[in-house]
């Protein structure tokens, strides 16, 4: 029996908990979405239009910004529209495009910061071989192929579920998540190998944090014996650990809620928690490093004065 013909829509169920605040709800999430447009915006306007900014560390900043806008656009137009309707469907391959775009930008997140780790690893810990190694055009390069091998990993997880035979049409979040798909299938053993690849995937990215934090073991060993790298390092370093901390965190919280959540839980601390990473980062980031990074808070400065 294929049931997977029959599902062509889903069912957010995890919306039930929102019916009685759902207006206060779109209010207060319109206005996150747009300051998360507005922030990341300003920030990547700011570094393309200014030359001075067209840098290793500020192209990867941009491209940084870039992946909070992708992923967030793949969630708030659909969770504001929910948040107004009566019926919380989604079509059975919208549900995977949303999984796709989300996912993919919070394993981007983590690969970017680690492109991010690199290069100040490179500044700090051999600033004279910097310029040949993190040159604009190899950064440009690192971040295509961060972006590139991300999407393409993700990608194979919502191939692999694609394959399923589905036997419910309801999914107890508030958007499309890949392994709440995988939960629905008719027959378990058609899941081993989601759940290999998905176990694969969640290394791949710890791995990623791994040497993230090897990194800058290493850049705080060097910074120890120098006033003028302790200064590079809380001006520029001290973002980068900042962002990872609530990057890892808030992903790390989803993954554990969808694996081990405990079905006791509130279904309103559930939804809290599934939707941190889409909310906290995106907006902290480019906050953290605007006011941080003296070349982009002074150049901010300069274009709010010309208003």
């Amino acid at each position: 029996m294929n049931n997977i013909s029959v599902i062509t829509i889903f069912f957010l169920s995890g919306f039930n908990e929102t019916v009685n605040y759902r207006f206060i709800l779109f209010v207060l999430s319109l206005l996150c979405y747009c300051i998360i447009c507005l922030v990341n915006i300003s920030l990547i306007v700011t570094i393309i239009l200014d030359s001075t900014l067209h840098e290793p560390m500020y192209i990867l900043l941009c491209a940084f910004c870039m992946n909070e806008l992708y992923g967030t656009t793949g969630f708030y137009p659909k969770f504001l529209w929910d948040l107004l309707s009566d019926v919380h469907v989604i079509s059975y391959y919208g549900c995977l495009i949303q999984s796709q775009m989300v996912y993919s930008f919070a394993c981007g997140e983590l690969s970017m910061l680690a492109v991010m780790a690199y290069d100040r690893y490179v500044a700090i810990c051999q600033p004279l071989k910097y310029h040949s190694i993190m040159s604009n055009q190899r950064v440009i390069s690192l971040v295509c192929f961060s972006w590139l091998t991300t999407f393409c990993i993700v990608a194979i997880n919502h191939f692999l579920t694609s394959r399923l035979t589905l036997c419910s049409p309801y999914i107890p979040r508030l958007f499309c998540v890949n392994w709440s798909i995988v939960q629905l299938a008719c027959f378990p053993e058609q899941t081993a190998i989601n759940g290999i690849v998905a176990n694969i995937t969640i290394i791949v990215y710890l791995l990623h944090g791994a040497f993230i934090i090897w990194s800058y073991m290493y850049i705080i060993k060097t910074c120890v014996n120098s006033e003028e790298n302790r200064a590079k390092f809380m001006q520029t370093c001290a973002p980068h650990l900042v962002s990872l901390f609530t990057s890892f965190i808030t992903i790390l919280l989803d993954i554990i809620n969808m694996r081990l959540g405990s079905k006791e839980l509130p279904q309103t601390l559930k939804n809290f928690v599934s939707i941190e990473f889409l909310v906290i980062p995106p907006i902290m980031n480019p906050l953290i490093y605007g006011f941080k990074l003296t070349k982009i808070r002074k150049q901010i400065c300069v274009i709010l004065k010309t208003k």
